[in-house]
């Protein structure tokens, strides 16, 4: 059974959530919490397999709130639930490493997603999927990026800016002259040198260098 630290300042939300939540018999919620303060100090005491937060709230926002939890405990997954889509917040959630974000009115997709966050997945909303090529687009890093450093060749730089740009492994192979095979080929040793787990990963780290 997988542990949720569950953080919202509005009760009747917080008490919708724990509904949708304990009806999984996969998951129990061992803490709960209406501040980012409060994420913060009962990640450290409770440790949960993952915490779900919203991002504006009292004292302290999510945002704050996750960039100290993962300060201190790097490994930790976090996923946003909120009711704003502002292109702001998704890039500093993004920035910032978590492993998703969630709208309330994707409320149905809690479970599957929750699941998908504990495996080592990146969760998006619909709406919030529609954004990132634009966001990842318009954030992402310059001619200075220094992909040599991270024993990247110049071949798959370019796959790595297409897949932040948000062309799928048909449209780099087009792209770039290769085959679909050697695309995957490329992106699988490209995730394996940057330690990364899936192309959505490798667009945040394009967008955070």
């Amino acid at each position: 059974m997988k542990s949720i630290l569950l953080v919202d300042d509005d009760e009747l939300i917080t008490m919708s959530l724990e509904m949708i939540i304990s009806a999984d018999s996969d998951f129990e919620i061992v803490g709960k919490g209406c501040s980012g303060r409060e994420a913060v100090a009962l990640f450290d005491e409770l440790k949960p397999d993952l915490l779900l937060m919203d991002i504006r709230m009292a004292d302290m926002n999510g945002l704050e709130a996750a960039e100290e939890i993962l300060g201190k405990h790097r490994d930790a997954t976090i996923l946003f639930l909120t009711t704003f889509s502002d292109d702001e917040y998704i890039v500093k959630a993004l920035k910032l490493g978590v492993k998703g974000y969630l709208l309330k009115q994707d409320y149905k997709s809690l479970p599957a997603a929750l699941h998908a966050a504990i495996d080592g997945q990146s969760v998006f909303g619909g709406a919030v999927i529609d954004k990132l090529p634009n966001l990842m687009s318009a954030g992402s890093a310059s001619d200075e990026f220094d992909y040599r450093k991270y024993d990247i060749s110049e071949k798959e730089y370019e796959v790595i800016q297409l897949v932040a740009d948000g062309f799928s492994n048909k449209e780099i192979s087009q792209k770039l002259f290769l085959s679909e095979g050697t695309v995957r080929n490329y992106l699988s040793t490209i995730l394996e040198k940057l330690n990364l787990r899936d192309r959505t990963q490798l667009a945040i780290f394009y967008l955070k260098h």
